[in-house]
């Protein structure tokens, strides 16, 4: 694959014009750039936009701990509103699926319920990303898609460990914007997006935080030379890119995958399996060595490394953790047998 170099230029000059490291919540400014660049609905049929260029956007997103629901936007709501033949509608947006009674809550979306009394919906949806700054929220809910308008919704706040928006929104007698049919298999493909997304921004912030150590070390000066200089510091560094190079090539492989075979390709839901329980493994790592190499200071509320380790620890955790994706890695591994193992693992015949 041959990387969008101009696209990843163009994000990284948003990202870094926009970079203010003791702000929290969304960026108008940065998301209003990115909107410029058509940058919010990358993947549209229209735009002739990718995967692969959703990964160069979001690997440089999280790298840069960008405050604009990109991801969301993009790949999750406004691709589950087309799916269902709605418009989409202008600004932030998100994709929630709604619990079954009685079922497994997805590990890709945050889940909540909604009951109906003739076209309105009651109901609350928990932990929804950027709540308090959509201009709409998208639901998938059972066999229906629902474009709802948080403004109608009374918003408790919340956030998860890296300070981004998680709130509750809840629902009274509300007529939604508009309604639609789900497609079929809207909900496995919803948790497939969000876990290639969330994949591709564990990369970029594993990225960050790996710069901003190998930045310190050079800087951080001990025993009359910089601490870059010491063997166990360069150990710890050369461990840690190994895993950014690993997250690095196992969400690019899984975007890759993903727009060459659709969500519903069976290789399609390995490689992203793979690829989010990976990142969350290169997430732990390069987290704990980026704080062993910045010392104290780099916990401190002062210091912008907390910015990229947080959402490393949130982020691992989102859309499914490393043991719901390791057990379906391994479940498809013993679906495969013995003679479908190595075709699964390389992608090849």
């Amino acid at each position: 694959m041959t990387r969008n170099t101009d696209l990843a230029r163009l994000a990284e000059s948003i990202f870094a014009d926009s970079y203010e490291k003791d702000a929290t919540g969304l960026d108008p400014a940065a998301w209003q750039a990115c909107a410029d660049a058509g940058l919010t609905t990358l993947t549209a049929p229209d735009t002739g936009g990718t995967l692969d260029d959703a990964a160069v956007l979001l690997e440089a997103a999280g790298a840069w701990a960008a405050r604009v629901p990109l991801a969301e936007t993009d790949l999750l709501g406004g691709w589950l509103a087309r799916a269902a033949g709605l418009e989409v509608p202008d600004g932030p947006l998100t994709a929630v699926a709604t619990r079954v009674p009685g079922g497994d809550p997805s590990p890709g979306t945050p889940g909540g319920v909604l009951t109906s009394d003739g076209p309105a919906v009651s109901g609350t949806l928990p932990r929804v990303p950027w709540g308090r700054s959509l201009a709409a929220v998208v639901v998938l809910d059972a066999d229906r898609v629902l474009v709802l308008d948080p403004a109608t919704a009374a918003v408790t706040e919340g956030a998860n460990l890296a300070e981004e928006p998680r709130d509750t929104l809840a629902f009274s007698g509300t007529a939604p914007l508009a309604t639609g049919t789900a497609p079929a298999g809207a909900g496995a493909e919803l948790a497939l997006r969000a876990a290639l997304a969330r994949a591709l921004l564990l990369a970029g912030a594993a990225r960050g935080a790996l710069a901003r150590s190998i930045g310190y070390a050079g800087e951080r000066r001990q025993f009359g030379r910089p601490i870059g200089k010491f063997q166990a510091v360069q150990q710890m560094l050369a461990e840690a890119g190994a895993e950014v190079a690993a997250a690095a090539a196992a969400s690019a492989a899984a975007a890759r995958t993903a727009q060459a075979a659709g969500f519903a390709a069976p290789e399609t839901l390995f490689a992203v399996a793979a690829a989010k329980a990976r990142c969350g493994e290169a997430a732990t790592v390069v987290a704990r060595i980026a704080h062993q190499v910045h010392g104290a200071i780099g916990f401190t509320r002062e210091h912008d490394l907390r910015l990229v380790t947080t959402r490393l620890w949130a982020w691992r955790d989102e859309d499914g953790n490393e043991a719901h994706w390791n057990d379906r890695v391994g479940a498809l591994a013993l679906d495969a047998g013995a003679d479908g193992l190595w075709p699964l693992v390389t992608g090849r015949p």
